[in-house]
């Protein structure tokens, strides 16, 4: 393999830049899951012989790594000791005024996203936000693009409060011996998240005032449900008008379906038969009112009587997540849901009414599902479909003595830890196993909490990364970097950063810390300098995605529940990405000097 040679590249390399954009396309284009994709990229590395078997599975036994599955159970003992809800029950209270709103979210949301997964603290926080907001008189649109952004620019602040801060430190102290501390980032990330917080209020305006999706089925006439007519229905053989079944408390009907097949626009002398389905839209609340009324039935499958179905049905609002294999597909084709008896009684799109039966809907990423549950469905098992996301769980755990001890356990693994008692791995393997012992959480709940998913693609990006330096394509990049941008130090760590900042719009921040982190060091070194400050102004602009829905796992989370359009966030989000960086240049080069070595 040696002796190939093209465009100052040999063949190792090359199978590493084909392997690497082969896997961020199918990423962007396909909806393989992560995990999957990153292993495949290991193993063609592994087959093509660019890494050895010891550096191809290096990334599975990495301190950094091993440290992320051992937070997974820390995080459980929080979670399930009720740690986060303590937080918001005594601190978002009842401001006036959205600038003090805005602070009073993004603070706590920052903190605690600085220690735990900011997934797992913006999960929680969503449907707290929109009920929140109800009381302030805000729209939830304007609260939960500032929720999301804070779990990020929080998550800095700390090594382990997001992966690529733990990655880069974990390649860097391999490189170097040095371990970074885990307040390393502390300061510049509270900075950048104090100058985060003035400009999301200075640019009020550019967050969009979009209808919560959800409130449509408490208020707003634009949801359809579909109902289907029993075989013993009393009024069969009436028309829809004697009926009283064309306008309707709370909407109209607005389509008629005779054996499967779609009537004419509907006309009052149409005649009901059993089997009919009839599609309504509305305020869905009243219209669920003709179950009762007029003895209809949801429209999951053919019953003689109303009286066939269970009682105590539950409803519960979810959303289509990205990356879904439920997008482009109708829930008449997908069979969604019948294994467990759910019924999809509503759906709509941004909080508009969608004129179609919901079983004729393509879905979308970020549509609202109203579901019917029986009253014993298995909701763990449910709820862990990828598919989708539920954020009106009912599960709210006690507060009381756990919670205590949870908290003491949490501060005392980073105390260890800031003041190089014990190493960090250490210290989280003592807080897990803590966890356990005085029962904040189970080893039931500690195993569940670990996400392998996260880990595989955690340890693929560490593999990547390798492979980039091993094959010179860092070195090649740096020197690319630095041809174009000259000597200037603080010109050529605001260039990495800024495509760092940008690429991470698109692919994993955790992927981009590792691809990056080989071009950062080599250019740092290249310049003479001491590479510390430049990784860690690296790790921030990694984890400074704004502009797209899909630069971070929490802008997913709020996309659906916020009624957003892909393009609400690029308007604010591109100006928050300049911003940012130009803060974290700032900071970092006045907390951290440039040294040369």
């Amino acid at each position: 393999m040696g002796s190939f040679m093209f465009l100052g590249f040999g063949l190792e390399a090359w199978i590493t830049i084909i392997t690497v954009l082969g896997m961020f396309t199918i990423l962007l284009f396909t909806k393989l899951r992560s995990d999957f994709v990153f292993l495949g990229a290991i193993g063609v590395l592994y087959v093509t012989g660019v890494l050895d078997a010891s550096e191809a599975f290096s990334g599975f036994s990495g301190t950094s790594v091993v440290t992320v599955g051992v937070l997974f159970v820390v995080v459980a003992g929080l979670m399930h000791t009720g740690v986060l809800h303590w937080i918001v029950k005594h601190w978002l209270g009842q401001p006036n005024g959205y600038a003090k709103a805005v602070t009073r979210l993004m603070l706590p949301v920052a903190a605690l996203s600085s220690f735990l997964s900011n997934t797992t603290v913006v999960t929680l926080f969503v449907n707290i936000v929109k009920m929140w907001s109800k009381k302030l008189g805000i729209s939830p649109s304007k609260l939960l693009i500032p929720l999301s952004y804070a779990s990020g620019m929080g998550g800095v602040c700390t090594l382990i409060g997001t992966p690529p801060n733990l990655i880069i430190s974990g390649l860097y102290h391999q490189e170097t011996g040095q371990a970074m501390n885990i307040l390393a980032t502390t300061i510049p990330g509270l900075f950048c998240l104090a100058v985060g917080v003035l400009s999301i209020i200075a640019m009020r305006r550019l967050l969009p005032d979009r209808k919560a999706p959800e409130s449509a089925f408490e208020t707003v006439s634009e949801y359809t449900v579909e109902f289907r007519v029993p075989s013993d229905n009393r009024f069969i053989g009436q028309t829809l008008g004697e009926a009283g079944l064309i306008h309707v408390k709370g909407g109209n009907l607005i389509k008629m379906y005779h054996y499967d097949k779609l009537q004419p626009p509907v006309n009052e002398n149409e005649y009901i038969m059993g089997g009919d389905h009839l599609v309504f839209a509305g305020q869905i609340d009243e219209i669920l009112d003709l179950k009762e009324t007029h003895g209809l039935v949801s429209a999951n499958h053919h019953v003689f009587s109303a009286n066939e179905l269970e009682n105590n049905r539950e409803l519960r609002t979810a959303y289509i997540t990205f990356g879904s294999k439920l997008i482009d597909t109708r829930l008449a084709d997908n069979h969604f849901g019948k294994e467990d008896n759910i019924t999809i009684v509503a759906i709509a799109r941004h909080g508009q009414r969608i004129n179609k039966a919901p079983r004729e809907v393509k879905l979308k990423a970020g549509d609202t599902l109203l579901l019917e549950f029986p009253p014993h469905a298995n909701m763990s098992k449910i709820e862990s479909n990828p598919d989708l996301h539920f954020f009106d769980s009912e599960d709210v755990p006690n507060i009381g003595r756990g919670t205590l001890i949870s908290t003491t356990i949490m501060i005392a693994m980073v105390v260890l830890s800031a003041l190089n008692i014990i190493p960090l791995l250490q210290s989280a393997f003592l807080a897990a196993a803590a966890m356990i012992i005085f029962r904040c959480c189970n080893v039931e709940q500690a195993m569940k909490a670990i996400n392998w998913d996260i880990l595989m693609v955690f340890a693929g990006s560490a593999v990547l990364g390798m492979a980039i330096q091993k094959t010179g394509i860092a070195e090649w990049l740096a020197n690319g970097i630095l041809d174009v941008c000259g000597t200037n130090p603080i010109v050529v760590m605001t260039a990495v950063c800024f495509v760092g900042t940008f690429i991470t719009e698109f692919i994993s921040n955790t992927a981009a810390g590792a691809m990056f982190f080989p071009i950062m060091l080599h250019a740092a070194e290249k310049l003479g300098y001491d590479p510390f400050p430049f990784l860690i102004a690296l790790m921030i602009s990694v984890s400074s995605s704004f502009a797209t829905p899909i630069g971070s796992p929490t802008h997913m989370l709020v996309y659906g529940p916020g009624g957003y359009r892909f393009s609400d966030f690029m308007r604010i989000g591109l100006i928050m990405n300049l911003i940012i960086l130009a803060a974290n240049i700032f900071i970092v080069n006045i907390v951290y000097p440039l040294r040369t070595i």
